[in-house]
């Protein structure tokens, strides 16, 4: 055989590489650089083939800041697509942790589909080699140890996680519209002087009457950027998931909803929302309310509390806008039928428009409130109601005198006498607490027998459940008469900002108004009964 011959005949196994680079071990300049993990894996994998004649490299696979848990790691997929058409005999790593730390993948792959394949797999610092069967035990035992390592490490910034948001440390990569993320502390928003602008214009014209549809309507027509098209033409990547170009995307309905009910505009975070299922399935899923981690007062709102309720309360009555305009009419979600308790619906004719029960449409008849109510006429009476209400209320010299009276009011001193029942208890309940420390003592040191430390343990839980329910029940006597004292601080409010109306708003009804009832006709004096019930009484 001639030296030609021989070269043909000799055996030459194909080899892939696989590279991955960890979060733990990342070394990098900046983003663009290939890390020095990298090139040390590299130059270690392509000194092992150069020591093995019979080894061919054939193709490397690199997957760079991708954890080496189940999730979809694109080369990692593309070296298991090319095992799969028998383009390989050989996947080299660095270790078995390189190829996945995750057990179920390696049970998957290394100890069954690349048997089936005819794949050799070999992990140089670990000494995992597929070809020796005497090893087996000991890589399935790595791959345990790497599973509960990278369980530790999901629990361990799971719980880091938490303790900042409790500290009202902002985690989010991206802010919310309105806010960016102070340049000097990565964990604080500050107020974005632009964006801002537009949050106040929104919840603004969603007051003035116009719905959410109206409101992205609007923002369109005068092509303000929506929140994903601001933070990138601010330079902010956002992985945004529509099958427009970019500079397409538009305001939303939800984009609009999403704001007016976001309490970060009061300066609040609400984090924790959503998790993870595990830290193997990364499909989010929502946690229940309770388990949210809220902290006020952690940056600057951009809206007060006030026009954050009034939204708040807005929102709540489901009130529709009408499809032409976008707009929500002045009355609407505020007027329902006196007879059957359904709401009061607009129609309009060729002079006037007009107010009827909705429970009387399409030919249906259900309710015995038949005859409309012009929206006009409805308009005066209303103006003249709360006009009423301001004169009778305006003069500044009663309020003075009525707010000097609350001070000394039977709320005030009833509060006053609550809390120092509540201290009182609270004294008794540390009393209790004393006395079972020194129980447990007596028990130890052999002063009291079991049967005598249980019967005295029975005894201190039934009188601290006794003091806890007088606890809870002064507390809502408590929030009770500042409940009320409060009321009274917000009428007085809301008439000394006013004089007199010329003209209804939506805003103006909002903020006096809690419901209008329309009755029926009286046939034989043909008047009917309109009670309007007030926010404030």
């Amino acid at each position: 055989m001639n030296e030609m011959e021989g070269e043909k005949s000799k055996k030459y196994f194909r080899v892939g590489i696989y590279l991955r680079l960890s979060n733990e071990d990342r070394d990098k300049q900046n983003k663009e650089d290939n890390s020095e993990s990298i090139k040390n894996q590299r130059n270690m994998l392509i000194d092992y083939i150069d020591k093995n004649p019979d080894f061919a490299l054939i193709g490397e696979y690199c997957d760079e800041d991708l954890s080496g848990a189940g999730t979809y790691r694109p080369e990692f997929e593309r070296l298991i697509r090319d095992c799969e058409l028998g383009k390989l005999d050989i996947v080299l790593c660095k270790s078995q942790s390189r190829f996945s730390r995750d057990m179920e993948v390696v049970e998957r792959y290394i100890n069954n589909k690349f048997k089936e394949w005819n794949i050799r797999f070999i992990g140089i610092s670990d000494n995992a080699d597929t070809d020796n069967s005497g090893n087996k035990k000991s890589r399935q035992i790595n791959g345990l140890v790497n599973e509960w390592y990278l369980e530790d490490v999901s629990n361990n910034i799971r719980s880091a996680f938490n303790s900042k948001m409790k500290q009202g440390e902002f985690i989010s990569p991206f802010a919310s519209f309105g806010y960016e993320i102070s340049s000097e502390d990565n964990n604080k928003l500050v107020v974005d002087p632009i964006a801002s602008e537009i949050v106040k214009e929104i919840f603004g014209l969603y007051l003035t009457g116009r719905g959410f549809t109206g409101i992205a309507k609007y923002l369109n027509e005068k092509n303000i950027p929506c929140p994903s098209l601001y933070k990138y033409q601010k330079g902010i990547k956002l992985n945004v998931i529509s099958d427009r170009p970019r500079e397409q995307i538009k305001w939303s309905t939800n984009a609009i909803k999403t704001i007016l009910t976001n309490e970060i505009y009061l300066g609040h975070l609400i984090q924790g929302k959503r998790t993870t299922v595990s830290y193997k399935n990364h499909k989010t899923i929502n946690k229940p309310k309770d388990k949210w981690i809220r902290k006020e007062n952690t940056h600057k709102a951009i809206i007060d509390e006030e026009t954050f309720k009034k939204v708040q309360i807005a929102i709540k009555e489901r009130t529709k806008a009408t499809k032409s305009t976008g707009i929500i009419h002045n009355f609407s979600g505020k007027v329902f039928c006196a007879e059957c308790n359904r709401y009061m619906r607009k129609k309009n004719s060729s002079k006037h428009e007009y107010l009827v029960c909705s429970n009387n449409r399409d030919g249906y008849n259900d309710c015995i409130n038949k005859e409309s109510i012009r929206y006009d006429e409805l308009e005066n009476l209303v103006l003249n109601e709360i006009n009423k209400k301001i004169a009778k209320y305006y003069d500044e010299e009663i309020l003075e005198q009525e707010s000097s009276k609350k001070d000394n009011s039977r709320n005030t001193l009833k509060i006053k006498f609550l809390e120092y029942q509540k201290e009182e208890m609270l004294k008794k309940k540390s009393k209790t607490a004393n006395y079972l420390r020194n129980l447990y003592e007596d028990k130890v040191n052999g002063v009291i027998n079991v049967e005598q430390f249980k019967e005295l343990i029975d005894n201190y839980n039934k009188d601290d459940n006794v003091y806890n329910d007088q606890i809870k029940s002064i507390d809502n006597e408590i929030n009770y008469y500042k409940a009320k004292e409060e009321t009274s601080k917000n009428n007085e409010n809301l008439f000394s900002k006013y004089q007199q109306f010329k003209n209804l708003n939506r805003v103006i009804i909002e903020e006096f108004i809690d419901k209008i009832c329309i009755g029926k006709i009286n046939e034989n004096t043909n008047i009917r009964d309109i009670e309007i019930k007030w926010n404030f009484e």
